[in-house]
């Protein structure tokens, strides 16, 4: 009788055994169906995103564009109203505080805000001119950074003098433009012409 319990215990009973398979291919399928789930989720995340990447990449491209338009034709109204020998004509481009700073051609550099710019343009250039035309060449380039955005773009300068030789100057024009109010100001620039040889 001993044996025969000994047999009975090492042998396993078979309904037991396949419940055991059941189990197991039951969990191994499953197993395999979520990790097939898994890899379709995160195939579709991936192209999601890609997808999203590439949106966000045209949609920026395009907001670059529409700024870049914004801005030259900001450029272009303001060089015609600098050709009007009148500071009053690109006052509305400028910030009016006391303390911006503008660098000139001549002279060197104004420090105390629009007012003292206006005043030295207008004596420096105007008064002794019969006319004026200031042309931004093609070569504008504009970076923004929210409410800051700065300009550079080369110009031709043609001046007629009341007296004494015509003025015509190819030159630099650096600008750094704040956005207040809905509209763009001039809070600092810099004109310079590089030296004739």
């Amino acid at each position: 009788m001993t044996t025969t319990r000994m047999e009975k215990s090492a042998v396993p009973r078979r309904p037991q055994l396949e419940q055991y398979d059941q189990h197991s291919k039951y969990n191994h399928r499953r197993t395999r169906m979520k990790k097939a789930l898994l890899s379709a989720l995160a195939m579709m995340l991936l192209t999601m995103s890609g997808a999203s990447g590439i949106a966000k990449q045209r949609k920026t491209t395009q907001s670059n564009e529409t700024q870049d338009a914004e801005f030259k034709a900001l450029i272009d109204r303001y060089y015609d109203a600098w050709s009007k020998l009148s500071t009053d004509a690109p006052a509305e481009f400028y910030a009016k505080d006391a303390d911006c700073v503008f660098f000139d051609v001549a002279p060197l550099k104004y420090t105390k805000g629009w007012e003292e710019y206006k005043a030295g343009v207008q004596r420096n250039f105007f008064d002794t001119a019969t006319s004026a035309k200031l042309t931004p060449n093609d070569d504008l380039k504009v970076t923004r950074r929210g409410k800051v955005a700065w300009t550079t773009v080369t110009l031709h300068v043609s001046v007629k003098e009341k007296s004494g030789p015509d003025l015509n100057l190819e030159c630099r024009h650096t600008a750094i433009w704040e956005k207040r109010g809905g509209k763009w100001l001039i809070v600092h620039e810099h004109l310079s012409a590089p030296l004739q040889g």
